[in-house]
């Protein structure tokens, strides 16, 4: 396929007008015939690059599995999945990953499937029972392959390498480049395509500040730089507080929530549901300040981040650079203050533009009430987005612009909800029936 060809899905699926340099490169090597390395720093349109030549190697569905794409985290393996199913018109695609329902994926393995996308041990266990014929496999896409390796993933990607034994294209995403592959990576005259320079476009679209606090233990001080940075902008702009350990994020959480702010937590101790849920509310704007880990930096469908704030300084250059790589997406603007208290330095590898005074007297208004509304149906009960809409509206008396972004899982769903008197609408919610069925719906 040409680009033509792929963009009226992505225009109206995505809501992506053009494609960006790397994409159109990424599209036109695909029918080179020669292996993939692409190296990209968060931010740039790096799935939609890898999943278009992907798309274009694939041949008419037969229902058996074509192509197989790991991912080091859950997150990322939904957001892929999300993005091959708004746009692979034809393809089905099926996503394998840990906390999630082994037989609802076998079942959808064995109704047909063109596509999998799949953490590296989930993978290799559906492999290990067979749950799919892996041979007629041709291409396999190894995205974010330095995070896995990080992540201790590269034994299980030599199993699984092992267990693909027709795979005859390859693609491997990288944010950092290696000096030496795994031997069990046989690539095939692999053409690399190079986009870290655009680490130094990103830094020309941040601005870094440097923020003094007062005391050793700085949540004080980062109470008072949302109250600053949100009377600056707009109560209620999404941001990013990065702390280094999950003690630590689970102790600012708590203090920011206890002080009326509305802050959710994520790392990864938490359990897959909770985690999902962190994003959505975060997403939604019903928790507007996300309280993570570096396990946020990379691998999330977060958008719309206008400011990262480094509660903890990260502890290397390129934690720092993911972390940035949050805000300031593809070609928007964006802020990212680094907390300093009274006994640090502030470590070689960051780069400040000016320090920012702390005003206690400058608060923001008040934050926009947007809940997040959870729905104990989705696509396993034939639950659409149209369906959830329509029962919002009509049975539960919402105007279409109180409502947000509707997200259906497997087997519940979630959508954002605006300045709505919650008590009436999930009293009629009770009272009502999605699609002849009454469900749980509640605020999460």
């Amino acid at each position: 396929m040409r680009e033509k060809e792929f963009l009226p899905q992505i225009q109206t699926r995505l809501g992506i007008e053009e494609l960006n340099e790397m994409q159109r490169r990424m599209l036109a090597a695909g029918t080179e015939g020669r292996d993939l390395i692409l190296l990209s720093p968060t931010g740039t349109g790096k799935t939609l690059a890898f999943i278009l030549p992907v798309l274009k190697m694939l041949r008419p569905s037969t229902g058996r599995v074509q192509a197989v794409v790991i991912a080091p985290s859950r997150e990322l393996v939904m957001q892929i999945a999300g993005v091959l199913q708004k746009i692979g018109a034809g393809m089905k695609t099926t996503p394998l990953y840990g906390g999630h329902k082994f037989e609802d994926e076998e079942n959808s393995l064995k109704a047909g499937c063109d596509i999998v996308v799949a953490t590296p041990g989930r993978l290799l266990d559906h492999l290990k029972r067979r749950t799919f014929d892996a041979l007629p496999t041709r291409i396999l896409v190894l995205d974010e392959f330095d995070k896995s390796l990080e992540l201790g993933f590269e034994e299980e990607m030599r199993k699984i390498s092992n267990r693909l034994k027709n795979v005859s294209h390859m693609i491997m995403t990288s944010a950092t480049r290696a000096d030496v592959l795994p031997e069990f990576l046989k690539l095939n005259n692999p053409l690399t395509l190079d986009y870290l320079g655009e680490n130094r476009n990103l830094r020309g679209r941040i601005r870094v500040h440097r923020v003094d606090a007062d005391s050793k233990d700085k949540l004080e001080s980062l109470r008072v730089l949302i109250d600053n940075i949100w009377a600056d902008g707009q109560a209620g702009e999404r941001a990013i507080v990065f702390v280094n350990h999950r003690e630590s994020a689970e102790r600012v959480a708590a203090y920011l929530e206890k002080q009326g702010y509305p802050a959710v937590l994520y790392h990864g101790a938490m359990d897959q549901r909770d985690r999902e849920s962190a994003v959505a509310r975060f997403n939604s704007g019903s928790r507007p300040i996300l309280v993570a880990t570096d396990l946020a930096a990379r691998g999330l469908d977060i958008r719309e981040v206008k400011s990262v704030i480094h509660y903890h300084q990260p502890l290397s250059p390129e934690a720092y650079t993911h972390r940035n790589g949050r805000t300031a997406r593809v070609d928007a603007d964006g802020d990212v203050y680094v907390l300093i208290g009274p006994e640090e330095s502030v470590k070689d590898y960051i780069e400040t533009d000016d320090t920012r005074w702390l005003d206690p007297e400058k608060t923001a208004g008040p934050v926009p009430r947007v809940e997040t509304l959870y729905i104990g149906a989705g696509k396993k009960e034939k639950l659409s987005k149209g369906d959830i809409l329509g029962f919002l509206v009509k049975q539960c008396g919402l105007e279409p612009n109180q409502i947000g972004a509707i997200d259906v899982r497997d087997h519940y769903s979630l959508t954002a909800v605006r300045d709505a008197d919650m008590t009436k609408l999930l009293a009629a919610a009770k009272a009502g029936k999605i699609k002849g069925s009454r469900r749980q719906v509640s605020i999460m």
